[in-house]
C-alpha cells in the first residue's frame, strides 16, 4: 500500500510539472489590460466603495484569516492597498505585508499612501503574469481577493506562491460566485470558471483545502487553503 500511495504521489507531481511547462498560452489573454495603465482614482471608486461586498466586509474577512502581530502577509492583487492597509495593522511593527501587484502604478500608490501614514511594514512587489516574484519562504499568510480569476497563467503563478510560503503557510481565496442561471451576466462574461474549477488548480499545485468560510459573504466565496510539502 506504501509503494501504491508513493507512485501516485510522484505520479501526481509529475503530471503537476508537465501541466505548467505546458501552460504557455494566457487562458485569458486580455484580462489585464485595464491595468496596463490604470487611473488610481478610478479603481479606488470601484474598489473603496461599501456596495462592494469584499470592502464592506472588509474588517471580518481579515479577522477571519487570524493573522497576528509578527507574520508575513502577501496581498496577491493588492490594488488601491485597501487590505494591505488592514494587514498592515494586523502584523504590527514586527510584522511584514508585501503588496503585491502588476500594475506599477498601483505599487505607487500604495508605497505613497504608506509613506503618509508612516507605514514602514509594507512594501511592494511588482509580479509578472506568470509569478508571484516573492522570495522563497517568506510568507506565512497568502490572500487573494476577486484576482484569481485575472491570474493569465493560473498554475505557474500559483506555483511561484507555493514556493514563497513558508511550511504550513496559508492561503485565502475570495472570488466571485459563479453560477449559471444565479450570477450577473458581468460575472458570467468576466470570470473565466467557478469555484470547483479554481479549487482544482489550486489543489493541482500543492495545497489543500482546510475549510471554506461561509455565511460571511454572498457574491464572493472563501477558501482557506493550506502548503502541502512536495514529495519528494
Amino acid at each position: 500500500m506504501q509503494r501504491s500511495a508513493m507512485a501516485s504521489a510522484l505520479l501526481g507531481f509529475s503530471v503537476l510539472v508537465s501541466s505548467i511547462m505546458a501552460q504557455e498560452k494566457s487562458v485569458r489573454p486580455g484580462i489585464n489590460d485595464s491595468f496596463r495603465d490604470p487611473k488610481v482614482s478610478e479603481f479606488q471608486e470601484k474598489f473603496e466603495i461599501e456596495s462592494r461586498e469584499v470592502f464592506a466586509k472588509r474588517i471580518a474577512i481579515v479577522e477571519a484569516c487570524k493573522v497576528t502581530q509578527g507574520m508575513t502577509v502577501a496581498d496577491i492583487g493588492a490594488g488601491t492597498g485597501v487590505f494591505t492597509r488592514l494587514f498592515s495593522e494586523a502584523v504590527g511593527p514586527k510584522g511584514q505585508v508585501f503588496a503585491v501587484d502588476i500594475a506599477s502604478n498601483f505599487l505607487e500608490h500604495i508605497n505613497s499612501t504608506n509613506r503618509e501614514a508612516g507605514r514602514k511594514n509594507a512594501q511592494t512587489v511588482q509580479c509578472t503574469p506568470d509569478s508571484t516574484k516573492l522570495e522563497p519562504a517568506t510568507v506565512d499568510v497568502a490572500y487573494i481577493c476577486d484576482t484569481y480569476h485575472h491570474f493569465e497563467f493560473p498554475l505557474k503563478t500559483m506555483s511561484s506562491l507555493h514556493a514563497a510560503l513558508k511550511p504550513g503557510g496559508r492561503l485565502f481565496l475570495v472570488d466571485f460566485e459563479r453560477v449559471e442561471g444565479e450570477s450577473t451576466e458581468w460575472t458570467m462574461k468576466h470570470v473565466r470558471a467557478g469555484q470547483k474549477v479554481f479549487e482544482a488548480e489550486i489543489l493541482s499545485c500543492g495545497f489543500k483545502k482546510v475549510r471554506e468560510h461561509s455565511g460571511l459573504l454572498k457574491e464572493n466565496y472563501f477558501i482557506e487553503f493550506e502548503r502541502v510539502e512536495p514529495t519528494k
